[in-house]
């Protein structure tokens, strides 16, 4: 909301000074770096430097024109200090504009219509079939989901795919592994870990006898040409992980509009091979075939000597496949940093071909997780299983409900809530692009910068709310006056602005990070305040003001992925 008085303030001064001086003049309108100097500030050396005009003499221009601006009654009072203009605004009125927006829109509050009538596709998570579920697929998988949450609630429809990789020679190599030592019984009661066996031994048979490689690459090519037995397997590995990896996005709350993988793409590569053929932008390298992208870039590898292609070729036809299916207006790509020449070179491939949408195509890029400094892929040479993890994280919950909470009812299902949102919001409050430590003591901690120490407000708000039956009364405004209590309405007010930064940086950190300064600023107030007076309108007001702060926690808290808790 500040944000859209903000840009009104801008508009209607520009226009103004404009009309004044017959100048085109760009005014910048943001928030003081200091709180004491108020709620918005106008710095002037950019108009001063325009219009050529005395600093004292715009100044004074521009603090005459705020009073006729359409939102001058929501302001209070106008400094300025060394080429600053400040403003503080009305606490009483501005609280009532926030109160009175929050009850025209509680069900919805926070969101906007910046997506209406456009696709976003999102392709996240996308784990290699006959694996584990490994931590390192967490990051993909909660920022994607997050990010599509955040989009739904500015008004995007959402296309949430998840690209599984299931084609390559690796699985010549697990199907030839499985025919000629596998174990049937074994496979069948634990697919993805024996196949992960299978696989690992065939690559230490290969160093002795490089024979096997060969087989595995002609079983590969009769896979590829749709041998009825290679395929039946294919299939087998394939649902088989699926399975699995259901258990671990049931853990999340994860859900996807389409599974299709790299297999889908096959019989769709040849295509974009023929169209980059016939617009000339195909050139013979060392027999393989590249588009060249110039002097900055690498060129894009589209096809080897021997004819296969590569991952940007099957990536160019899973974008066309989406474009044509979904229109999208943005192809969102939440794949780690290490993948940003790949991404570029897409893009560029794809501008080169014609097609204006090349911008809307955006790598999501992100950083490690890390244990004691180290890449957290594996463990003492074993794969961390994220279900592993997870799981680890709710029996951490569990002993911290033991400790402070024994009579808890249902506690292992709030541990579970508790231990999975807290290694959700443990990563979400990071930047994306940066790498991250992990470490699950102090991530399900139920104080500092954790998922506990939110889902812990919002409960402790919830009791206070249910300790009471209110009857309705007015608001008393003047109590916005005090600086802590107008911190918090402020802190509401932005919650739209919130989200649209959030949607625009591809960043679910921003909302978390608002979430703890939201819960901090409550906290504070509740350690000052009693809530539960004698006058009634004190009263209503507060509760008022409570009832906004745990519905931004918990539908904050959703968009991260994570769970509110009733009690805990």
């Amino acid at each position: 909301m500040i944000n859209n008085i903000k840009n009104r303030i801008k508009k209607e001064l520009e226009q103004k000074l404009n009309d004044k001086f017959d100048q085109n003049v760009i005014v910048i309108v943001e928030e003081p770096k200091k709180a004491e100097q108020g709620d918005i500030s106008i710095p002037v050396f950019s108009v001063v430097k325009v219009l050529r005009k005395p600093l004292p003499l715009v100044v004074e221009t521009v603090k005459e024109f705020l009073g006729t601006i359409s939102d001058a009654h929501l302001i209070a009072k106008v400094d300025s200090v060394s080429g600053f203009i400040n403003i503080t605004l009305d606490k009483e009125k501005y609280a009532a504009l926030v109160i009175n927006n929050y009850n025209l829109n509680s069900e919805n509050y926070g969101s906007n219509k910046m997506g209406l009538n456009k696709t976003v596709c999102i392709d996240y998570s996308s784990p290699n079939i006959a694996k584990p579920f490994s931590i390192g697929h967490l990051r993909s998988t909660i920022i994607g989901h997050s990010i599509g949450n955040i989009m739904e609630k500015c008004g995007y429809k959402v296309v949430r795919i998840n690209h599984l990789g299931d084609f390559g020679t690796q699985f010549g190599k697990t199907i030839y592994a499985y025919l000629n030592w596998g174990d049937e019984a074994k496979v069948k009661e634990h697919p993805v870990a024996e196949l992960v066996k299978l696989y690992v031994e065939f690559n230490d048979r290969a160093k002795i006898d490089k024979s096997i490689e060969e087989e595995a690459r002609k079983i590969f090519t009769e896979l590829e040409k749709g041998n009825p037995k290679f395929v039946e397997l294919w299939e087998f590995i394939r649902e088989e992980s699926l399975k699995e990896y259901m258990k671990v996005y049931k853990l999340l709350g994860v859900q996807f509009d389409s599974y299709n993988g790299e297999a889908f793409y096959n019989d769709k590569m040849l295509a974009v091979v023929d169209e980059l053929k016939e617009k000339s932008l195909l050139k013979k390298d060392q027999g393989a075939m590249i588009v060249d992208l110039g002097e900055q870039i690498p060129p894009a590898l589209i096809q080897k000597s021997d004819g296969s292609t590569l991952y940007i070729t099957r990536d160019l036809a899973a974008l066309f496949y989406r474009k044509n299916t979904y229109n999208f207006s943005e192809a969102l790509y939440v794949v780690g940093n290490e993948q940003k020449l790949h991404f570029n070179q897409l893009q560029q491939v794809v501008g080169l071909m014609g097609y204006d949408y090349s911008s809307d195509i955006h790598h999501i890029n992100f950083g490690l997780v890390l244990q004691d400094g180290k890449k957290m892929s594996t463990r003492k040479g074993k794969i961390v299983k994220l279900e592993d993890v997870l799981k680890e994280a709710s029996k951490l919950s569990l002993k911290y409900i033991n400790e402070k909470n024994p009579g808890l009812k249902n506690k292992e299902v709030t541990a579970e809530k508790i231990g999975i949102s807290a290694v959700i919001f443990n990563d979400l409050k990071n930047y994306r692009t940066n790498d991250f430590e992990f470490n699950l003591e102090e991530m399900v901690n139920f104080v500092g910068q954790t998922g506990p120490y939110l889902q812990y407000t919002s409960v402790r708000i919830k009791s206070i709310l249910d300790s009471i039956k209110e009857s309705q009364s007015e608001i008393d405004y003047n109590l916005f006056t005090k600086d802590h209590i107008f911190e918090i309405i402020k802190n509401i007010s932005q919650y739209e602005d919130i989200i649209i930064k959030s949607k625009e940086e591809y960043s679910p950190s921003v909302v978390a990070k608002y979430l703890l300064n939201l819960a901090s600023l409550f906290n504070s107030f509740y350690a000052k305040e009693k809530v539960i007076v004698d006058d009634l309108v004190e009263r209503h007001t507060k509760l008022c003001l409570l009832r906004m702060v745990k519905d931004i926690l918990d539908d904050g808290m959703g968009l991260l992925g994570m769970s509110a808790i009733q009690k805990m």
